[in-house]
């Protein structure tokens, strides 16, 4: 009977795995790349050469580019996952084709960003009999719902 439990013990200790799982995201070593790319020397050519396409890119006076880095761990056996590495690199590129900006933060500057924790305060004061008479208005104007369904094909 010792035996069989040893043996069971033995196999369900064998599977498991101390090593901590990292998931990595994105480009690699971010922070050493972006120092290859100078400001006013670098066109888009030379960026994709050194860091590949981008994460997102964005198009509003000039093109802007932002790359990734993300690397999440699990702290410890129960699951819990840390964040390690947060890294983002912000690139505007101008007309010519030529890198105007480079912007980048790690996870440390992240921190220190201060967000907006307030409310309009049209929205706080939507509850639920607003929401009620507002479905019931919608309901009245277009009770067959004929109206939604042109709306969804001609976005469409």
């Amino acid at each position: 009977m010792r035996i069989i439990f040893f043996i069971s013990f033995f196999f369900l200790i064998s599977n498991c795995s101390f090593d901590l799982v990292d998931d990595h995201h994105g480009v690699f070593h971010l922070d050493k790349k972006e120092k290859r790319i100078n400001v006013g020397k670098d066109n888009k050519n030379d960026i994709i050469s050194y860091l590949g396409e981008p994460s997102t890119t964005s198009t509003f006076d000039n093109d802007v580019w932002i790359y990734v880095e993300r690397k999440i761990t699990n702290s410890h056996f129960f699951g819990r996952r840390k964040l390690i590495i947060n890294n983002i690199l912000i690139l505007e590129i101008d007309d010519k084709g030529l890198l105007a900006k480079k912007e980048f933060y790690n996870i440390d500057d992240m921190e220190q960003i201060k967000y907006d924790n307030s409310t309009t305060a049209s929205l706080q004061k939507r509850d639920f009999i607003y929401n009620f008479l507002s479905s019931m208005r919608q309901r009245i104007n277009d009770p067959l719902g004929v109206r939604k369904k042109k709306r969804e094909q001609g976005t469409r």
